[in-house]
């Protein structure tokens, strides 16, 4: 049976999932290739380990493409629940400048389970109004390992090695070879991509323990200086929570600042009083930084010329081509609560060009 060789570029959740809806396919030979791989658990040079790893809502969670997205990987996700691997999670968001009309019509209601507007005596009087639903959320600590032992067990390959050129990566896929991008902030640096759109977003939070935290909380409110959020997110597998947080757009100092940390705790432990309980204990504090993109998240293909121009090129071929490159990544903070939809969108951009027989 003819086959197709793909190389994913990237290890983290979007080209993990990418890789687990292509290997579902018996003709496509698949290798991941990145520095950093699942057994990295513990370097910030990637973002997948430290995630809040939840469904929220986002900014941009009301665009058609990223609802498309949203609805699928929330809808999978929550098939995973009685897995362990994903958690059920009843939510609380509280509102300090929208009322009980306005917050009754957002768009993603219809996403999660079990919507409705909280009453005004469940509302703290420092906010306007507050909704309740059901999310879920998965813990990278098990996520990462679990979509890297079902890739195993599929034969995909995987290759610990510095991408710095896609002619690298072309190289490595053969002459007739198909290249996934899924290398999130690699991508502004990567020769032959280059996009400076791509940009860092720093997010810093604490890990806690506590058994009385069951609810994922958050707070909109504009009074929060920029830069700051409050959200808390129980996690499964370890009785966790992270509470965060941060959101500094194009900082790329992964180092914790403590005064940040009093801040984060001080400002979710206004609406989740059990954190005030000796009973909770500081685990660790961490900070990650999110891939994001100005534009949006690119998913598309390319063809690209090979050779690249220019003499710095590492490893040059010398051979003519075209090369199929299939780019996902600038998903910022939401790649995981869009993984599974990028990921069956990859698998859609890329079926019309596989061989004969293939069985995407």
């Amino acid at each position: 049976m003819p086959t197709t060789d793909v190389v994913i570029i990237g290890s983290g959740v979007i080209g993990l999932t990418i890789a687990h809806v292509l290997s579902q396919d018996p003709t496509l030979n698949i290798t991941i290739v990145a520095r950093d791989l699942p057994d990295d658990m513990d370097s910030q040079a990637w973002s997948s380990p430290w995630a809040g790893a939840n469904w929220t809502p986002m900014p941009d969670s009301n665009t058609d493409r990223n609802i498309k997205w949203e609805t699928y990987t929330f809808n999978k996700l929550w098939d995973m629940i009685p897995t362990g691997l994903a958690l059920e999670l009843p939510s609380r968001i509280y509102f300090a400048d929208y009322g009980p009309e306005a917050v009754a019509q957002v768009g993603w209601k219809s996403l999660v389970r079990n919507f409705s507007v909280l009453p005004r005596e469940e509302v703290p009087p420092q906010y306007k109004s507050g909704v309740t639903f059901s999310t879920v959320s998965v813990h990278p600590k098990f996520y990462i390992p679990w979509l890297k032992s079902e890739l195993d067990a599929r034969g995909v390959k995987f290759v610990r090695k510095h991408i710095a050129s896609l002619e690298q990566a072309a190289a490595l896929a053969g002459p007739t070879g198909i290249v996934v991008n899924a290398t999130a902030l690699g991508a502004r640096s990567i020769i032959g991509i280059e996009d400076l759109e791509v940009y860092p977003i720093k997010g810093q939070g604490i890990i806690v323990q506590n058994p009385k935290l069951k609810q994922f909380f958050a707070v909109i409110d504009k009074k929060i200086p920029n830069g700051h959020m409050v959200y808390a997110i129980p996690r499964p597998g370890d009785d966790t929570t992270i509470l965060g947080g941060t959101y500094f757009e194009d900082v790329w100092d992964t180092s914790i600042d403590y005064s940040v940390s009093r801040e984060i705790f001080a400002r979710n432990a206004e609406v989740i009083p059990e954190l005030n309980s000796p009973e909770t204990k500081i685990l660790s504090h961490r900070a990650g930084l999110r891939p994001a993109r100005r534009g949006g998240p690119r998913v598309e293909a390319e063809w690209v010329d090979l050779p690249l121009k220019g003499h710095l090129v590492p490893e040059r071929s010398s051979i003519e081509r075209k090369l199929l490159c299939i780019h996902a990544y600038g998903l910022g903070g939401a790649g995981y609560q869009r993984s599974w939809g990028v990921a069956e969108e990859v698998r859609d951009i890329i079926k019309p060009f596989l061989l004969p027989g293939a069985r995407l």
